[in-house]
């Protein structure tokens, strides 16, 4: 019995491991596709707001498949979902461009990476889950990675409020997380991340319509490093991989990792983003940047082994 606990076990771990670098590599190549349409002309929310609302018409009928006419189960994780599309989705991003209108784009982004920790100390004052030394340090070592990787050479230059709104950011994706674990245990995957791109989507527009966000868009083509689409494949390619594979996969990886393990697992978003730009946009990486995402790697295996049994893990709602 013990042999087969522990196989189980294992087979969790491997299984939610894989899932949450798909999710992370999904992710990373968001930023070098979003970067090519807004050298085309497209503003940032714009980007966004298609990227979410495409993922949403490609798991929306999968969803409806996944609830079988249980529409009761959509009114009981109703809150749930209407959270997750809000914070995780909607609130996110809006927060983000808002950091960035304010402060340097590395500043913001080493901040909102900060989510790990967020994670770690959500869990231990809310559900009173006090991380080991050995999570302690690895998150550390994970974080000072991600500063190396991040590599803000000009100095984080900043004012109050954009820092404010990157703190925001950075609770938004902790909320990612957090809610990605949760449910009642009929709510798939692919109904949460369907109606939480849905309801974010809706909500990105609502944000463009009053003027919170600019929305504009162009069909010009899209270049890159070396060649030049037409502007409609990065946007396929935006909503199908970088947004409904990486959340639907996310949220699973969470579901088997847990909100902690999960999230610093995430941090390898950074490091596929850093090799993505470089395929796409010729941005090679620098040495300081190679030895972040080594100290990140060695970061994620450490907290690793700090965690308690996994099939523990995933109880932190």
């Amino acid at each position: 019995m013990a042999t087969m606990t522990h196989d189980r076990a294992g087979r969790r771990l491997r299984s939610g491991l894989i899932l949450a670098v798909l999710s992370a590599s999904s992710f990373g190549l968001s930023g070098p596709l979003a970067r090519g349409l807004m050298n085309a002309g497209w503003s940032s929310a714009s980007v966004v707001a298609v990227r979410v609302l495409v993922a949403a018409a490609v798991l929306v009928p999968f969803a409806v498949l996944r609830l079988r006419g249980d529409w009761e189960l959509l009114r009981r994780n109703a809150s749930l979902i209407v959270a997750y599309g809000m914070l995780a989705v909607a609130g996110t991003q809006l927060a983000y461009f808002n950091a960035v209108a304010h402060m340097q784009v590395g500043a913001a982004l080493l901040i909102e990476y900060t989510a790990p920790v967020a994670v770690v100390g959500w869990l231990w004052l809310r559900h009173r889950q006090r991380p080991g030394t050995t999570t302690v340090f690895g998150a550390l070592l994970g974080m000072t990675g991600l500063v190396l990787v991040i590599d803000l050479r000009s100095g984080p230059s900043a004012s109050g409020v954009g820092v404010g709104w990157a703190l925001a950011a950075m609770a938004g994706a902790a909320a990612y997380f957090v809610l990605s674990a949760h449910g009642d245990g009929t709510l798939s995957g692919t109904v949460l991340a369907a109606g939480g791109l849905l309801v974010g989507g809706l909500a990105l527009l609502a944000a463009g319509a009053v003027g919170i966000v600019p929305l504009h868009a162009s069909t010009d083509p899209v270049v890159f490093q070396h060649f030049t689409v037409s502007w409609w494949l990065p946007v396929l390619a935006l909503g199908t991989v970088t947004a409904a594979i990486a959340y639907v996969t996310g949220i699973a990886a969470t579901r088997l990792l847990g909100s902690r393990l999960a999230s610093f697992v995430a941090l390898f978003e950074v490091l596929a983003a850093l090799a993505f730009a470089w395929t796409l946009l010729g941005e090679t990486p620098r040495p300081v940047q190679l030895l972040g995402g080594a100290l990140i790697l060695i970061g994620v295996v450490i907290v690793r082994q700090g965690e308690s049994d996994p099939d523990t893990a995933v109880v932190d709602r």
